[in-house]
């Protein structure tokens, strides 16, 4: 993954300690084995909250849309099905 996300302009409305968050987290996937990218990617929240910084719903889709767009093909194809798993499995419990 490369830096080129840090330049989106959405960004901006997002706090810097959540921005720097966002800067180590990338570091560490850039640094990860090719098949530990998605998994440490679907870690994010998690990580975030063992250091109190938590997303809004809002955050949490403008990030997705913005990092989804570095991953390979391949790892968004499997993003995106767990994404749809995990909205029906939401949906099952309402």
């Amino acid at each position: 993954m490369n830096n080129d996300w840090q330049k989106d302009p959405r960004l901006k409305t997002m706090a810097p300690e959540k921005i720097q968050f966002l800067i180590d987290f990338s570091q560490q996937l850039n640094n990860a084995p090719k098949d530990q990218v998605l998994p440490r990617f679907l870690s994010l929240t998690a990580e975030a909250g063992n250091k109190n910084i938590s997303f809004s719903g809002e955050e949490t889709g403008l990030l997705t849309d913005i990092l989804t767009g570095y991953l390979s093909p391949a790892d968004r194809s499997r993003l995106d099905m767990f994404r749809m798993l995990s909205q029906k499995t939401a949906f099952r419990r309402s």
